[in-house]
């Protein structure tokens, strides 16, 4: 496995419980430094949230660039790969779904991120 690196957009909707903003950076960071697969990583911060607090819903989408890609094999300078966990209000309602993917769009500011001639790898959901 080589690094790979990116961004992390983490949502959710308050039940009963809240936790505070900065723990939602430590809680990447402690599934990050692991030994990881971008997919694997993403439905770990997903689940980790809807376990502890149990909100309405939750969304996560990681946006990252991966070493494998650029440095051998396909050797693609601008691939990156999306992936994606929703669940609760974020998978069940369109609506819902579409205003934080929106927020996010517009939140990107890593340059292969809104180069359109950059590939899309993949995107996966959470049953």
């Amino acid at each position: 496995l080589l690094p790979f690196f990116g961004k992390c957009h983490v949502a959710y909707i308050p039940s009963n419980k809240v936790i505070g903003l900065s723990k939602i950076p430590r809680l990447v960071d402690v599934f990050a430094r692991r030994l990881q697969v971008q997919e694997r990583l993403t439905n770990q911060i997903a689940d980790t949230i809807r376990d502890k607090i149990a909100p309405l819903g939750v969304a996560v989408v990681m946006e990252a660039t991966h070493l494998c890609m650029s440095m051998r094999g396909v050797e693609k300078q601008n691939s990156f790969a999306v992936t994606s966990a929703m669940a609760g209000a974020f998978r069940n309602n369109a609506r819902t779904r579409m205003e934080f993917l929106e927020l996010i769009k517009l939140r990107s500011a890593v340059p292969a991120f809104t180069d359109r001639s950059a590939s899309l790898a993949c995107i996966g959901e959470e049953d």
